[in-house]
């Protein structure tokens, strides 16, 4: 039987200002990724050639879930309409760099010099218009991160989107990359898991555990990066980046009949993977990290040329 009447809290005033901190961290986590769905379906169905610069940003970040790269491709030239349109516009700046980033993963050539410079170029110039927002410095953020630039200015960046809005699952999930290219994979873990905390149903969770195998990687844990990357596996087949996260993991732990399936699917979605290829679209990667790539695959038996 329900009794109605006001509920007690026995506990000190610091104790109610962290309980409210958590409920507002938990409400935040739960309904920013709704809002985000919610907006991403509404600009969706718009007819492309009636939509200002801003639909056409969010028409890109909509494809932020298509892992492909027509999906890479296509959302880079919304992005690249919405700078014609706003040549400032500083969000459509920032994301080049995410899809960028993608194309690595599902592109057949390598990021060409000449993009991936352009990708950094406008995130310099988001990161120098976009202080105040959180999302444009995540993703000026990553963008200095993924391609090996100047990545004490990524991690102040992130820092100040975090402090600007501590709820954001996307702002940690950046963290995370942040952290681990920086070779600290224990705040890494943490970010990631953070991330989670505040957005357990994203949509974007794949990355968040292909992103703890990262971390693990990084710290040569390769019993737990191997782990995670089969989490995400099972939540995201075929996930092209965990398939390789996986096959090196196993080859340096020795599981070699599993370095080599995982290899064996990876060549069905990219057969022009090779070590000559990994390294061409790696050269921005920590040093250390991918060596450990590298060697990891010439035990898994990936093809050089």
């Amino acid at each position: 039987m329900c009794t109605s009447g006001p509920t007690r809290f026995d506990g000190s005033l610091e104790e109610v200002f962290d309980l409210q901190d958590q409920v507002a961290s938990s409400v935040a986590g739960v309904i920013e990724p709704t809002l985000r769905k919610a907006e991403f379906e509404r600009v969706s169905r718009k007819p492309t050639e009636s939509l200002d610069a801003y639909d056409l940003c969010l028409r890109a970040l909509a494809l932020r879930d298509y892992r492909s790269a027509e999906s890479v491709y296509e959302a880079i030239g919304l992005l690249k309409q919405a700078l014609v349109i706003d040549p400032g516009y500083a969000s459509a700046k920032a994301l080049v760099g995410w899809f960028r980033a993608n194309e690595t993963a599902h592109g057949r050539s390598p990021v060409s010099e000449a993009d991936a410079a352009e990708a950094v170029a406008l995130a310099k110039e988001a990161l120098d218009v976009g202080k105040d927002d959180p999302d444009t410095l995540s993703m000026g953020a990553f963008t200095l991160s993924f391609f090996g630039e100047e990545r004490d200015v990524a991690a102040t960046a992130i820092d100040r989107a975090l402090a600007l809005n501590p709820n954001s699952a996307q702002a940690w999930m950046v963290c995370g990359l942040v952290r681990s290219y920086s070779g600290q994979p224990d705040p890494a873990i943490e970010a990631y898991r953070q991330a989670m905390r505040l957005s357990p149903l994203d949509r974007l969770g794949r990355v968040l555990t292909a992103g703890i195998a990262l971390a693990h990687m990084v710290a040569g844990r390769y019993e737990a990066s191997a782990d995670w990357a089969e989490r995400t596996l099972r939540q995201a087949p075929g996930h092209t980046v965990s398939l390789l996260g996986k096959a090196v993991a196993c080859a340096h732990l020795g599981r070699l009949e599993e370095a080599r399936a995982a290899v064996s699917q990876l060549l069905e979605l990219q057969p022009w993977f090779t070590i000559a290829w990994f390294k061409a679209s790696a050269t921005r990667y920590p040093a250390e990290l991918r060596a450990r790539y590298i060697a990891g695959l010439r035990k898994a038996r990936v093809p050089e040329e």
